[in-house]
């Protein structure tokens, strides 16, 4: 989620859903430990529960960059062992790091050891010709074995050579009975299931059968209405979930304290595209927000001209004679 899950967004998924945990985009440990890039570790304390994810290969320099994580105020910290882009693959990490379970262990281990967060992984089943069955244990132990209590599984392979990132989130088939296989195998291990999972019925539905947790990606992000607003009420027991209006009244003095800072309006609500996905008056929208958003000038009326339109396309669709 590089270049998606950035504050903005993340402070914005956090007034659609108060409990469901987020995850940083993936920040590298050298551009914290050698680029001194402590911009990318920004976050209001309002968005915890919030995980940072990392990406790297060095044990000492990770062990670093978790250290100064920790320091800005994340609790949790998560070593990606999952992304398959060539930029990640030329740095010798993510999905790359399943071929070195020895390696990802002694990572996870100087972590633990540089700081107090608790350390997590993000990876794939297996990489290239490697059998699931045989390396995704193997790599299960030796994370245990380093004291990590959390995995997050991509239940898909990653093809390192032949497939751009998009089509490694979509052509290498699902095997979620894998998964669940693991976490029958180790009990001790919260497991949780990523990939191919879209809708907030479908998390249920996998935590309903022993799964520890489900991550959702690309959906929450392309039509966060749908899979966050309820998400407190089904599946963290609250009483209710959270309205869309709510949630867009709670962005307003953010937003009007980030266009004081002079933070255009575009940088926020291009996060909020796709709030209204399926409903009447989404194409509206998006359009004014996709069309005036970027001006220098752009402030809260361009989102209340975007929410009148939606209000506007509601009501036409309930007086339209059937």
């Amino acid at each position: 989620m590089m270049d998606w899950t950035d504050r903005h967004c993340r402070y914005f998924h956090r007034q659609l859903s108060r409990h469901a945990q987020l995850y940083t985009e993936m920040v590298t440990a050298p551009a914290l430990v050698r680029g001194n890039a402590l911009h990318l570790l920004e976050h209001d304390p309002s968005e915890h529960p919030l995980v940072l994810q990392l990406g790297g290969s060095d044990p000492k320099e990770l062990a670093q960059a978790a250290r100064i994580g920790w320091q800005a105020g994340y609790r949790e910290i998560n070593l990606n062992c999952g992304c398959p882009s060539d930029r990640v693959q030329s740095g010798s990490f993510g999905a790359v790091l399943m071929q070195s379970p020895d390696l990802v262990a002694e990572i996870c281990a100087e972590m633990s050891a540089a700081c107090p967060a608790e350390i997590t992984v993000k990876c794939r089943i297996g990489v290239d010709d490697q059998t699931p069955e045989d390396v995704l244990p193997l790599f299960l132990g030796k994370l245990q074995d380093a004291g990590v209590r959390h995995v997050i599984i991509h239940a898909r392979k990653a093809w390192l050579q032949g497939l751009s990132p998009k089509d490694n989130r979509e052509i290498p088939p699902l095997d979620y009975p894998l998964v669940m296989a693991m976490k029958a195998e180790f009990p001790a291990l919260r497991i949780s299931l990523n990939g191919g999972v879209t809708t907030l019925g479908q998390a249920c539905d996998l935590l309903a059968q022993g799964l520890d947790g489900v991550m959702i990606g690309r959906a929450a992000y392309q039509r966060p209405g749908d899979i966050l607003c309820d998400a407190d009420r089904r599946i963290f027991g609250a009483e209710k979930g959270r309205s869309v209006t709510d949630a867009l009244q709670d962005m307003r003095p953010y937003i009007a304290a980030e266009l004081a800072m002079g933070t255009r309006l575009a940088a926020i609500t291009r996060h909020m595209l796709g709030l209204f996905a399926g409903q009447p008056g989404a194409r509206q929208w998006r359009r004014i927000l996709s069309e005036q958003a970027h001006r220098r000038t752009a402030g809260l009326d361009v989102l209340d001209t975007a929410l009148d339109a939606v209000m506007q396309a509601r009501s036409q669709m309930d007086t339209a004679p059937p």
